[in-house]
């Protein structure tokens, strides 16, 4: 009786589990990491949200040669406000904050590249594992903020602002703080170093 229906069900169950892949778990699991560093829930879906679509919005700053310098939101404006937002709110973190973000800062910027026509490049896992490592290491209670702070700001400023000077080499007209790949090394080393500590 059900084997017409068969081919019908097994694609709406694939359907399903893709969804829920692709959708559903990583909305989840940001919203456990941004629990842990310390957003409150009611905001959650709307940093995301912002964080998500501000990837793709660019404010113009200032122009550095034939290139123009703008701030990616999602990128750079957003983990900026929320780590000014933690580390206001957590006074007793901000020495380690800041002690962290210096020493993500450091091997980020040793370790960050010129592509030309590209951008910046920094190993993917390196400043995740840095900021967590450093987290856990200054403040192993509440490592979870302060490895979101180090790890956010350090990839921003050891990536992109440490190398403003350079901005000739990338040989694009426009750069952004905290855009293209950039985006993902922040976000994602935010979130990676909340979740992994």
């Amino acid at each position: 009786m059900l084997l017409p229906f068969l081919p019908l069900l097994f694609m709406l169950g694939i359907l399903g589990l893709f969804f829920f892949l692709l959708f559903v778990l990583p909305v989840r699991i940001l919203a456990h990491a941004y629990r842990k560093i310390g957003v409150r829930p009611q905001y959650m879906f709307l940093i995301l949200l912002l964080t998500l679509l501000g990837q793709y919005v660019d404010i113009p700053l200032l122009p550095l040669g034939r290139t123009f310098v703008a701030i990616n939101v999602g990128g750079a404006l957003l983990p900026i406000l929320l780590s000014f937002y933690l580390f206001k709110r957590l006074l007793p973190l901000r020495g380690r904050m800041l002690i962290g973000t210096a020493i993500v800062t450091a091997i980020v910027y040793s370790l960050a590249r010129i592509v030309p026509g590209a951008g910046i490049a920094v190993p993917f896992l390196i400043p995740p594992l840095t900021a967590a490592g450093v987290g856990l290491l200054l403040s192993f209670r509440q490592a979870p903020p302060v490895a979101y702070v180090a790890g956010s700001m350090g990839t921003l400023i050891g990536a992109d602002v440490l190398n403003l000077y350079r901005i000739a080499e990338i040989g694009v007209p426009m750069v952004s703080i905290g855009g293209a790949g950039t985006f993902d090394g922040v976000f994602l080393t935010g979130i990676i170093a909340g979740l992994l500590v």
